[in-house]
């Protein structure tokens, strides 16, 4: 079992490749749920860890419907981590209509085929998240993995609709499932007996009193890590 950890800065994500973390999620703005991280922060983050770091790509919280303009931002926020080294983005968008924004992801794909990308939460506001899933295997080279409650609020009650999308997973041989939201140490092994996952993702769950305005709690970055699938 492989467990992503969200990091804001240099000194925890140190702190969270110490204590064990596979992978980080490098955010800002983690009370809108993640924005793309300063071009500085990228950098001494990437300089600092051995372990793959995603990096977010969003340029704002609204929605994740994007213009022109701001495809040419996205695109120069992913030349700008290739840049400096990294490959790995977090990036999902979507169509009016709730479905898979292929045409926006083709263009961020068509930037390097050395991209590692985790397409994000943008994917549990998508219905028919079985079909949602068949249309992002067709990127599976670049698309590696897709973050996602199951379309429900957490993980807990998004259960059932996680174990679906990893058994589709393994049978399609597609990108792999990333189970995140409101996982905690209390419930990640109640969730992992039903959905039997491969990977991960918490945030809040690991810090000190749940809040990202303290650092990783010890204890329990320690009983998440050495889970065993």
């Amino acid at each position: 079992m492989s467990i992503e950890v969200i990091v804001q800065n240099e000194q925890e994500a140190i702190q969270a490749e110490k204590m064990g973390a596979a992978r980080l999620e490098l955010v800002s703005s983690i009370d809108e749920g993640g924005l793309t991280p300063s071009f500085e922060t990228i950098k001494q983050v990437l300089n600092s860890v051995a372990v793959p770091v995603q990096v977010m790509i969003r340029p704002h919280s609204r929605d994740f419907f994007y213009s022109d303009s701001e495809m040419n931002t996205i695109i120069e926020d992913v030349k700008n981590v290739l840049n400096l080294g990294g490959h790995g983005i977090v990036f999902g968008a979507l169509t009016k209509d709730y479905a898979i924004d292929e045409q926006a992801l083709e263009k961020v794909i068509a930037v390097s085929d050395q991209l590692d990308i985790t397409f994000h939460r943008a994917f549990d506001e998508i219905d028919n998240q079985l079909n949602a899933y068949r249309a992002l295997t067709n990127y599976k080279k670049q698309v590696k993995r897709i973050l996602t409650s199951g379309g429900h609020v957490d993980c807990l009650k998004g259960k059932n609709q996680l174990r679906k999308l990893v058994e589709l997973s393994k049978e399609m041989e597609g990108p792999s499932i990333l189970c995140g939201g409101g996982l905690t140490p209390t419930n990640i092994e109640e969730i992992h007996q039903t959905v039997r996952a491969s990977e991960y993702h918490l945030g809040s769950g690991v810090r000190k009193n749940s809040s990202y305005a303290e650092g990783f709690d010890k204890e329990v970055m320690e009983q998440v890590t050495e889970m065993k699938a």
